[in-house]
């Protein structure tokens, strides 16, 4: 009797944890196509902007953090204006670009802050003959503080 009790409580626990990785599989699948679509604007997918870097010689493993880095190396400034976002800080802090997504081989998106107010920019950049980087603003906002 005791055994039959021990068997029949193993298989009632095999279908609870039966059922709860299939529960928890459901979620694997949602949170990877969820990701899938977040990524879907960024570079690092984009086997066609890759394609273009690499069909001129570049190593995209180099070359996207230099990107990046040197849209971030902007925010080393002197003076009240930032050198590329059209704002200057309403506040004691300096503008300072936060976020940097690559969308493709030619366009970048970032937002910025003073610590109080938040604004985001469409920036095209380019390389070239020399293998400097470019950078030229595109268009901007900045968003409302609503109270």
């Amino acid at each position: 009797m005791n055994s039959k009790n021990i068997l029949d409580k193993y298989e009632a626990d095999i279908v609870k944890v039966k059922a709860k990785v299939v529960e928890k599989d459901k979620i694997i699948k949602s949170l990877e196509d969820q990701n899938f679509e977040l990524n879907y604007f960024n570079i690092e997918g984009n086997e066609d902007a890759l394609g273009y870097f690499e069909a001129f010689g570049y190593d995209t493993e180099k070359l996207i953090p230099a990107i990046r880095d040197g849209l971030y190396s902007m925010n080393d400034y002197e003076g009240d204006e930032h050198p590329i976002v059209p704002y200057v800080s309403m506040t004691d802090s300096k503008l300072l670009i936060n976020k940097v997504r690559i969308l493709n081989h030619k366009w970048i998106i970032a937002n910025f802050t003073d610590g109080k107010h938040w604004g985001e920019i469409l920036v095209s950049y380019s390389i070239d003959e020399n293998n400097d980087l470019k950078y030229k603003l595109v268009e901007y906002l900045m968003y409302p503080i609503l109270n």
